[in-house]
Formats: C-alpha cells, sequence, structure tokens
C-alpha cells in the first residue's frame, strides 16, 4: 500500500507573531529537533509502508520550500493547486489511486506501529504481515475528544462514534465507500499541530 502525506497547506493558525516561526512553511516547523514533515517520513519509512508501496508527498504551490525538502528526501511527489485539504487529497487519489494511507504533515508524533496498526485493521488482519489489499476498507483513525482536551491540544473537528465524542488524528485508509473507525487512546496522535500551543505540547511529549 502508498501513502500520501500531505504538505500543501498554508499553515496560518500556527503563526504566533514569532518572526522566525512565521517564515518557516508548516511542514518544516521543527519538533524535537527534526521538521514535522522529517518526523512523519521516518516514521513511515520505518512501517512495512516501506517495504511494501511508495510514499508520496502531496504539495502545492502555497509551500514552495516544503516541495524542494520532499524531493531532498526522495518521496515521489504529487503536485495539487492547492486549493484546500479535499480538493488535493481529491488530486492525489487520482493520481495514485486507492487503497491509499493518507497522514498529514502536522502529526509529528507518529510512529511505524501506528501506520502497521491501521494498514492491519483497514486489511481485517491485525497482528499479521499481510500485504493483501483486495479487501482494503477505509479507515479513520481518532482519538477521544476529551483526551486531546485533557492534554491541551487544540480541538477542531469531532463527531459522535459508540456514544462519545471522537477526533479525527488525520491517520487514514482511503479505499472503499465503507468507512470504519478505529479508535486509540495513544495521546502521541492526538497532537495535531496546528497552533503554537500544540506545537510546546509536541515538543513537551518528546522528552
Amino acid at each position: 500500500m502508498d501513502a500520501l502525506v500531505m504538505c500543501g497547506g498554508r499553515g496560518t493558525r500556527l503563526r504566533d507573531g514569532d518572526d522566525e516561526t512565521d517564515a518557516v512553511e508548516k511542514p518544516l516547523v521543527e519538533v524535537g529537533g527534526a521538521s514535522m514533515l522529517s518526523r512523519v517520513v521516518d516514521a513511515l519509512r520505518e512501517s512495512r509502508i516501506e517495504r511494501t508501496g511508495t510514499i508520496h508527498a502531496v504539495i502545492s504551490p502555497h509551500a514552495p520550500e516544503t516541495a524542494a525538502r520532499a524531493r531532498d528526501l526522495s518521496l515521489s511527489v504529487v503536485e495539487t493547486a492547492g486549493d484546500g485539504y479535499v480538493s488535493d487529497l481529491s488530486t492525489a487519489l487520482d493520481a495514485v489511486g486507492r487503497p491509499v494511507l493518507t497522514v498529514p504533515a502536522d502529526l509529528p508524533l507518529l510512529a511505524a506501529e501506528h501506520v502497521d496498526d491501521a494498514v492491519a485493521r483497514a486489511r481485517g488482519d491485525v497482528g499479521s504481515e499481510s500485504t493483501n489489499d483486495a479487501a482494503v476498507t477505509s479507515l479513520t483513525v481518532c482519538v477521544p475528544a476529551a483526551l486531546k482536551r485533557r492534554l491541551g491540544a487544540s480541538v477542531d473537528t469531532t463527531f459522535e462514534h459508540g456514544g462519545r465524542d471522537v477526533a479525527p488524528t488525520g491517520l487514514n485508509v482511503v479505499a472503499g465507500d465503507d468507512d470504519t473507525v478505529a479508535l486509540t487512546y495513544d495521546a502521541r496522535l492526538a497532537v495535531n499541530v496546528n497552533r503554537p500551543a500544540d506545537r510546546d505540547l509536541a515538543e513537551a511529549l518528546c522528552e
């Protein structure tokens, strides 16, 4: 299965008036001494994705330095118009096909185990190393919204699942029309760096 790293957004919510931060495109903002893009790519390369698929960076004109860094990292790139996450994802899916794992570049605490678990759950073969993509189901990895709030992470989107409020992490498998929700309590997946406080939280969790 291939992977799409969504890294073409403007990242305006992360700007806080700090000249140094404002000059850096969001995927290139550092957490724990490395850019968020590099951290996500490292997690993917340490996962089984590296052995079975290709990692693509979904880029746009809004983030030219990110596009250059993606090429420096020897990633395949999918160019989009930068008209928004949904539009860019649609363009990337048309280029790469399905099933595919998707992850935003603002999830800097992503680990290989998160990737492998999501793919295994989408294949319905948790605990095995199957690479069969024939019967993959779409999967949305979520955390309880209460976990994000308890950590102090920003909460932008929630929906009800199983009688509780959950928040998408951005880690997904896109396949067919049917969609399964996978709930995790792993704090590392609860931190999407959208605002300065999220970056500070991610830094703290790295220590």
